[in-house]
C-alpha cells in the first residue's frame, strides 16, 4: 500500500452490521480513520461533521441507494474519492457508478487488499483500450438480472417469474442451469 492512502479518513457505509465493522477493523489496523454508516442519512450527517477523504459504499441498501449515497457525498465534497461494492455486479451498474463519480467498483466479497487497490488504480494513469475485452454474452447478462430479480423478492420464483413475463416453470427451467461463464 503506497504511503499516500495511509492515515487518510475513510467512510464505510454498508446495512450489514457485521461487513461493515469487519471492514472498518481491518482499514483501522491498516492505520485509517475510520468512520462508518449504516445508511443514506447517516452517511450524509458523518461527512457533514468531516467530510471523508475516501468512501467504501454498499451499491444496495434499505433506502436510497449507494448511488445516491454517492451522489449526496459528493455534493458535500467533490474532492470525496468513492469505491461502489455490491454482491449483484453488472456492467450497467458499475457503468451508472463511473458515471456518478466513483473511482472504481468491486464485486463482493471483497478483501480489504481489493479494496484499497481499487483505490490505488484510480491514482495510476488510465491505460490505453485494449482490443481483448471480451463482453460477457447474453446467457450470462440474463442470469444475472435474473439472480437479482429473484434476489429482490426473497427467493420467491412465482413473484420473480411475473416481475420477468416469463411462465414460472420456464424461470424453474433456468435457475436449474448452472450459471453461464
Amino acid at each position: 500500500m503506497t504511503e499516500a492512502l495511509e492515515s487518510t479518513t475513510v467512510l464505510v457505509v454498508d446495512d450489514d452490521d457485521v461487513f461493515r465493522e469487519r471492514l472498518a477493523r481491518a482499514l483501522r489496523e491498516r492505520g485509517f480513520d475510520v468512520r462508518t454508516a449504516d445508511g443514506h442519512e447517516a452517511a450524509l450527517q458523518t461527512a457533514r461533521e468531516d467530510p471523508p477523504e475516501m468512501a467504501i459504499l454498499d451499491l444496495r441498501m434499505p433506502g436510497p441507494s449507494g448511488l445516491e449515497v454517492m451522489r449526496d457525498l459528493l455534493e458535500i465534497e467533490p474532492a470525496t474519492r468513492c469505491v461502489m461494492l455490491t454482491g449483484y455486479g453488472s456492467i450497467s451498474n458499475a457503468v451508472d457508478a463511473v458515471k456518478l463519480g466513483a473511482v472504481d467498483y468491486v464485486q463482493k466479497p471483497a478483501s480489504v487488499a481489493q479494496i484499497l487497490a481499487a483505490f490505488e488504480r484510480a491514482d495510476k494513469p488510465a491505460l490505453e483500450p485494449t482490443s481483448d475485452y471480451a463482453a460477457p454474452t447474453l446467457a450470462r447478462v440474463e442470469w444475472e438480472h435474473i439472480q437479482r430479480v429473484l434476489s429482490d423478492t426473497g427467493g420467491n420464483i412465482s413473484e420473480a417469474s411475473r416481475r420477468l413475463g416469463i411462465h414460472r416453470r420456464s424461470l424453474q427451467r433456468k435457475l436449474y442451469k448452472y450459471a453461464p461463464k
